[in-house]
């Protein structure tokens, strides 16, 4: 692909041509498929793509923007979205046998809001089965013999390949995180009922988060943007004013910032090589960055996040469950028999001991640090097919709601990806976009 193929550019340059004149739509989107006809072999990162229908759409929006209409921020981009996502004009299966044809009525909430804001869907990225650990087909951009991560793997790998600038994920345990990091973009997990989940396969109402990719920050903040909001089938959204990602996640922090390292009690799982960058990541951020250990209280959070997610995603999933267990992967159904299991008041007590997690980590942040550094993942992307690699440095912040970043700042055994997770205060998603901005910039 040459440097100036339209499908090279960042969401976030490609808008600023299409709103300038430069670049139409259409051109974008026959580049991205272009792209797409190259490497999907290779990657397999899709699971619905109609040319003709993309194509369209990027045809109507060209006419929009010709007729002198109002167009929106996202005008004419496309996006691709995880196939756990509802859409109205083309099938959503949830990775899943049992799903298969399935076709929805409505658009999900977030596919709504992006075709407001102009957006172009491009097609449905591959997902794992129902949004778990069993692999679907994609690889890894960077070397097809390694996964690229789970359980969004699609929408990682299809942005990370050039093939679409945007993509939806979703996150219960570690499934933007984890794939971002191992496929060397930004992938972003938002505070829990950031942005609405109505119209997504649920699997837990505690822990599931729609997420973002792209290549740059600046595409982030775009699409947080216009995805950040209310939506009434969604209980745990609520009605704001619109939060400017853009304009905060560009401005000077008033005070540089200072950064908690925490490597949680799982830092014996991280790959020596991956130790040793993250040693010298530290080394580099000198007296910004101070390591802090983890309080007491929050060492049973893996276990707490295990018990509400097997039970929810045993009730999610009670009719495949009760109609087709057969057909389910032998991990989905080992999950589905623990979460029977499971006493209701352990269920109880896991989900009642969040939130004071949530409010000693709150006192972190009002005392001293801005952002909390730590793992994406235990290291590179593990060679072989057979995994979607290891999510608990994802885990707690899942289970605690809290907005993270994977940042790909530096680089592993064989040219793989290595992402470091910036995590922010609940409730403070644009100023975690501005520390990493800042983040950045320290280490260019």
């Amino acid at each position: 692909m040459s440097e100036g193929s339209p499908a090279a550019f960042t969401a976030s340059e490609a808008a600023r041509k299409i709103q300038q004149g430069l670049l139409t739509s259409e051109e974008l989107v026959q580049s991205c498929l272009e792209r797409i006809r190259d490497v999907e072999p290779k990657v397999q990162a899709w699971t619905f793509l109609d040319e003709d229908h993309a194509l369209a759409q990027a045809r109507a929006a060209d006419a929009r923007k010709r007729s002198g209409e109002p167009i929106g921020p996202l005008h004419g981009l496309p996006v691709g979205l995880k196939d756990i996502i509802d859409t109205a004009d083309m099938p959503t299966e949830n990775g899943c046998a049992l799903h298969k044809g399935r076709t929805p009525r409505a658009d999900a909430a977030v596919v709504s809001m992006l075709r407001a804001a102009g957006a172009v869907i491009l097609g449905k990225t591959v997902s794992t089965e129902c949004a778990y650990y069993s692999p679907g087909k994609t690889r890894n951009p960077w070397n097809p013999e390694h996964t690229p991560g789970g359980s969004s793997s699609g929408s990682a790998a299809a942005v990370a390949a050039s093939m679409v600038p945007l993509a939806l994920g979703s996150q219960t345990n570690g499934s933007v995180i984890r794939p971002a990091a191992f496929c060397g973009v930004f992938g972003f997990k938002p505070t829990h009922g950031l942005i609405p989940r109505s119209g997504i396969l649920q699997l837990s109402r505690t822990l599931d988060h729609v997420g973002l990719f792209a290549r740059s920050l600046d595409d982030i903040a775009l699409l947080a943007e216009e995805l950040a909001g209310y939506h009434e089938d969604d209980p745990d959204t609520r009605p704001r004013s619109r939060v400017p990602f853009q304009q905060i996640s560009r401005e000077e922090p008033p005070i540089e910032p200072m950064l908690a390292f925490i490597k949680t009690p799982h830092w014996d799982r991280v790959d020596p090589e991956a130790k040793d960058a993250f040693g010298e990541l530290v080394e580099a951020l000198g007296e910004r960055v101070e390591e802090v250990d983890l309080f007491p209280s929050a060492a049973a959070a893996w276990d707490w996040h295990k018990t509400i997610m097997e039970v929810d995603m045993a009730a999610s999933f009670e009719r495949e469950w009760e109609q087709g267990r057969d057909r389910l992967s032998p991990q989905l159904r080992s999950l589905i028999e623990r979460g029977r299991e499971v006493r209701a008041v352990d269920y109880k007590r896991a989900l009642g001991a969040v939130a004071p997690v949530v409010a000693s980590l709150d006192e972190l942040f009002l005392e001293r640090y801005d952002a909390i550094l730590t793992p994406a993942a235990p290291g590179v992307a593990p060679k072989g097919l057979g995994s979607t690699g290891d999510p608990r440095f994802c885990t707690l912040w899942t289970l605690l709601g809290m907005p993270a970043l994977s940042l790909p700042l530096m680089q592993g055994a064989g040219g793989l990806p290595l992402g470091a997770q910036l995590v922010g205060r609940r409730g403070f998603d644009a100023r975690l976009m501005r520390t990493a901005r800042w983040l950045g910039g320290k280490l260019a």
